[in-house]
């Protein structure tokens, strides 16, 4: 089974709807997907209870499970001034209900000796820029968290990658200012945003490659 998390919008919708029907199930948090024949739940994947009650409502159907974790917020501030609840929040969705939803899949994945677990970093977190350090600091702990994992699960054939994404098409650019967007764009050596279809080919490419473990693909078209 495939888990898409953020299933609804942006990177997260292509990617939900990239894969097979019957294979695939989307999570989002507010708007439903748009097609109603895809299967979906919606979940507040940082309540605990939810996430509890939802995996043991799909736990029958768990097997070779591939999760791909999407769902993602931001809040912009420069630090000195950031609100620290705000700051807070983007930590538990980015990183601590990420971590929560791997927690809840590891038992299957442990027990078919198989597993697929890919997150949605960003070359924000590499970077670094201004007013971004509460969503630097979620996506960079997503590296620490996929090594210890991976020493942990490794030899289950289990793997755990990220994806550092540059600026794509679709997503969190659809917020940004035309003129910020052409400025990002002259920024990036390839002259132009990541296209989805590259996202869903390096999914694909880290699924059938067992041996790439514990690790992130820097996919920015060479900005850094």
């Amino acid at each position: 089974m495939i888990i898409v998390t953020g299933s609804s919008r942006g990177i997260g919708k292509r990617i939900f709807k990239h894969f097979p029907e019957k294979e695939t199930l989307g999570i989002y948090h507010a708007t439903p997907p748009a097609d109603p024949r895809r299967r979906s739940y919606r979940l507040d994947i940082g309540c605990e209870a939810e996430v509890d009650l939802f995996f043991r409502k799909i736990s029958p159907e768990l097997s070779k499970v591939v999760l791909i974790n999407c769902a993602g917020i931001s809040y912009n501030s420069v630090a000195h001034k950031a609100d620290l609840d705000q700051w807070k929040k983007v930590v538990d969705i980015n990183l601590t209900a990420t971590y929560n939803l791997i927690r809840k899949v590891l038992p299957v994945m442990r027990n078919d000796n198989y597993g697929r677990i890919i997150n949605l970093s960003s070359v924000v977190a590499q970077k670094g820029v201004a007013g971004t350090s509460a969503y630097a600091a979620s996506k960079s702990a997503l590296w620490g968290l996929a090594r210890a994992v991976a020493a942990e699960n490794g030899g289950k054939n289990i793997t755990i990658n990220n994806i550092n994404l540059g600026y794509c098409e679709t997503g969190m650019i659809e917020q940004v200012p035309d003129q910020v967007r052409d400025d990002l764009i002259k920024q990036i050596p390839s002259r132009r945003l990541c296209p989805v279809s590259d996202i869903i080919n390096t999914v694909e490419y880290i699924i059938a490659t067992p041996y790439l473990n514990g690790t992130s693909i820097d996919l920015n078209g060479g900005l850094f």
